[in-house]
């Protein structure tokens, strides 16, 4: 009798088990033997029990394009995403790098503009873009450190070389899925986990704590930390509830906070006490009425000027949106050498800026083999895959291209690589990519693996959990 993985096929994509050849690589020997020894009936058993017990621990999250906002469990798929020990190292070399050269960019932007006056980057990108802040102008930032959480996303191509697709540089989320999702597969594949070293994800929580106390303004030696939530309503509420007890620091909303005497205090039972470090899961232009959106019922008034005084530290720092923003993103390879004087060790996927004439021109000419993204989006939200649109869909794209250029970049479409994931006919190939979180302070941390997203619809190139995407573990072996 056939094993449960010997009719798995993916075609001319490659696969993170099977690699190019579609022969087993070295390091993922032992969970495809493990697929083939196990009963279909088993797997399907365990991985009915892991849906059951995500629902149970509420691990949520909302989909705000459907009627209703509904809440929906996360699908989960059981099959794990290997990354072996040395690709891994190359990987994380590349990620601090690629952090590093952001944070120098801000301190930069926000400070002498040297490589705006360079001409390295465009300042009317940088200055009028919507995420920059000139509120930031001569803040001293604690380290020079805007970006403490960041998470990058990286797919594979159809060689197997990982690229870039975006950096997250304002509040990235989904590390707690990395987290659970291990747990996850502890207690219901004890049997694979057994006979594989795999790095741990587990102490995410204290080095977060670690990184964020870095960050207190000066002469605090015993820093109050919180996590500041939009609140329960929020689609990743249950991350900053998660991310809340993992530090084991207050979970606080912006009524839950006041300013007095130029410091910033929370309300507890025992009275006012003295907040120092916020890790915000707010966008800027919630954080204070007084400074941005006026009408904002989530931020705290006047705390931007505590801020700009030193006297608190918010995580993102406020102002970061301009490192992610994916016209920016375009010129990270110019920003590594400009800063670093090194190349990029991972490669960004190539870009066109449709705000340039000629990459706006070639856009328009190729728009059927090419995806369109708005700048500014998040979520998968706005992207047009052209190779897949109908001639309605590129002629309203085109239509919005020429209103807005600027607000539109293009890539090449990607064959994302594929991993084996259980589905309802057996044990089919769905796209993935990866979402590396790192955490910086004085120094920068890379949590081994990260969130492995699956586009779960067959043929889908689209991951994102508002999209119907899933997500499996990853497994950086030791």
């Amino acid at each position: 009798m056939n094993g449960l993985f010997d009719d798995y096929n993916p075609g001319a994509y490659y696969c993170e088990l099977t690699g190019k050849s579609g022969s087993p690589l070295d390091h993922t020997r032992t969970i495809q033997d493990w697929l083939n020894k196990i009963r279909p009936m088993t797997l399907r058993r365990r991985a009915r029990d892991c849906e059951r017990e995500l629902y149970n621990l509420g691990i949520t999250f909302t989909v705000y394009s459907e009627a209703n906002a509904i809440d929906r469990v996360l699908p989960f798929d059981v099959i794990p995403r290997p990354i072996a020990a040395e690709e891994w190292k190359r990987l994380e070399r590349g990620l601090v790098q690629r952090v590093t050269a952001i944070n120098h960019f801000l301190h930069d932007i926000y400070g002498a503009g040297k490589i705006l006056a360079d001409g390295v980057v465009p300042e009317d990108l940088v200055k009028g873009n919507s995420n920059f802040r000139a509120e930031m102008i001569g803040v001293d930032i604690p380290h020079n450190t805007y970006v403490n959480i960041c998470g990058v996303d990286l797919v594979r191509d159809k060689d197997g070389q990982f690229c870039v697709l975006e950096d997250n540089a304002r509040t990235p989320s989904g590390v707690s899925y990395v987290i659970e999702n291990r747990h996850l597969m502890q207690r219901a594949f004890p049997d694979l986990i057994a006979g594989i070293g795999i790095r741990p994800v587990s102490d995410y929580g204290i080095r977060l704590r670690d990184a964020l106390a870095d960050m207190a303004p000066a002469q605090v030696l015993d820093p109050q930390i919180v996590l500041m939530s939009p609140g329960a309503y929020n689609s990743a509420y249950f991350e900053h509830v998660f991310l809340a007890r993992e530090m084991g620091v207050p979970l606080v909303e912006g009524r839950d906070m006041v300013i007095d005497n130029g410091l910033v205090y929370m309300k507890t039972t025992a009275g006012p006490r003295r907040v120092d470090v916020i890790y915000r899961r707010i966008d800027d232009d919630f954080i204070d009425p007084l400074a941005f959106n006026s009408n904002s019922m989530l931020g705290v008034p006047g705390i931007m000027d505590v801020y700009r005084r030193g006297r608190v530290t918010l995580v993102n720092a406020v102002g970061t949106g301009v490192a992610d923003d994916k016209a920016v993103y375009a010129y990270m390879p110019r920003i590594i050498k400009y800063y670093l004087d090194e190349d990029a060790i991972i490669p960004n996927v190539e870009t066109h800026i449709c705000r340039e004439k000629d990459a706006l021109q070639f856009t328009l000419d190729h728009m059927a083999d090419l995806v369109v993204k708005p700048v500014g989006e998040s979520g998968g939200y706005g992207v047009v895959v052209g190779p897949r649109s109908s001639a309605a869909e590129l002629e309203n794209c085109r239509n919005l291209l020429l209103a807005r250029p600027e607000n539109f970049i293009s890539q090449p479409m990607i064959d994302l690589s594929v991993c084996p994931t259980l589905v309802d006919a057996g044990i089919e190939p769905r796209h993935v990519d990866l979402r590396p979180f790192l955490v910086t302070g004085k120094n920068t941390w890379v949590m081994p693996g990260g969130l492995t997203r699956v586009a779960l619809k067959k043929d889908s190139l689209i991951v994102n959990s508002s999209q119907g995407g899933g997500t499996k573990d990853t497994w950086v072996l030791a």
